[in-house]
């Protein structure tokens, strides 16, 4: 697999659905790169396209993509197809980029091949509301505590396709050739990015964590579990069985069997009642938190349980708790009767 030049066209791809403002702060970000794309191609998944974006210097093309079901995959696969650059970068919509984005992910797409995974920050509420500068997102943005953090080195392997998400990626043009893109059947919330990892490590095609090509990431009401997409979690995992023998997103599979929204049963994950006020409560982002965690929510159930059982919170350490939860999560890999079902449709 050939790498491109270093000087190769670049184009940045996004997908949006409202959040015209997340919108208009990404392009603002790309107006300030040390390196300018060559375009910037959007997704548009509703009615009309979007009017009123910053003035740049390389074009904007907006492509429309039909589907009311939050044709992720299908969305990602038609942006790219439409890209005219060698190189191609992937951001939300809720990503603004640093402004050294583009410079960073050309050079490391110029010297392997490959997936590469940039530095993704996390900004409080209002943080990117109006006149905002990078100064201040450098002094306030957190890092996930469930994620990754980036390598000490310029580029690392990473060794476990499930860490990939799609928030802030880059491929060469034929390193996604190759690849074949996202599985289109994936529909709806969950289950696509584990999906195209686990295919990209199927092909030995290498997927990097590497320094720089950070984001700052727009703060917007969030739930995490996604209890709002239980419906389409599971079927999405289900989906995941029927390609590669065992289900995924398995932590926020536990995380609902937990909460009591569904259960697994010998015809595969079946849902229980729909999320309540209090589930939203437990689950959602409140505006004095940079980011959602299903690991914090997970912490507080298992509390909860042991309250129940007249226990104290577990004091144990996070290595030993995740040792746990891992094991309880094991039953909940087995495929299904319902992942033949899924595969049929």
């Amino acid at each position: 697999m050939t790498c491109p030049s270093v000087t190769a066209p670049v184009s940045v791809l996004t997908l949006a659905r409202g959040r015209a403002t997340h919108l208009h702060n990404v392009v603002l970000g790309l107006t300030r790169q040390t390196r300018q794309p060559d375009e910037l191609v959007i997704g548009v998944m509703q009615d009309a396209p979007y009017d009123d974006l910053p003035d740049t210097t390389f074009p904007i093309r907006q492509i429309m993509i039909d589907g009311t079901d939050l044709p992720l995959a299908r969305a990602r696969n038609a942006v790219a197809a439409e890209a005219t650059g060698e190189m191609l970068i992937f951001l939300d919509v809720d990503c603004i980029p640093a402004p050294r984005l583009v410079d960073d992910y050309a050079r490391q797409m110029a010297e392997a091949p490959g997936l590469f995974m940039g530095e993704v920050m996390y900004l409080p509420a209002g943080a990117a509301d109006a006149d905002w500068d990078y100064d201040t997102f450098h002094q306030i943005a957190v890092r996930h505590s469930d994620r990754q953090g980036p390598p000490e080195e310029a580029r690392r392997a990473c060794e476990d396709y499930r860490c990939f998400w799609s928030l802030n990626f880059a491929m060469s043009r034929t390193a996604w050739d190759a690849s074949g893109g996202f599985d289109e059947r994936f529909t709806g919330y969950g289950g696509e990015d584990t999906d195209f990892g686990r295919t990209l490590s199927e092909m030995g095609i290498p997927i990097w964590w590497i320094r720089g090509a950070r984001v700052f990431h727009q703060y917007h009401d969030h739930c995490m579990p996604p209890i709002h997409h239980v419906a389409s979690v599971i079927r999405n995992s289900e989906l995941f069985a029927t390609k590669w023998g065992h289900r995924t997103m398995e932590h926020w599979l536990h995380a609902f069997r937990m909460m009591g929204l569904i259960e697994n049963c010998r015809t595969g994950l079946r849902i229980l009642r729909e999320p309540d006020a209090d589930d939203f409560a437990l689950c959602r982002q409140g505006r004095d938190m940079p980011y959602a965690a299903t690991g914090r929510v997970i912490r507080i159930l298992e509390d909860r349980a042991r309250a129940q059982e007249g226990l104290p919170p577990s004091d144990a350490p996070m290595a030993a708790r995740l040792a746990v939860m891992e094991k309880d999560q094991d039953d909940l890999l087995a495929p299904t009767a319902t992942a033949n079902t899924v595969a049929a449709e």
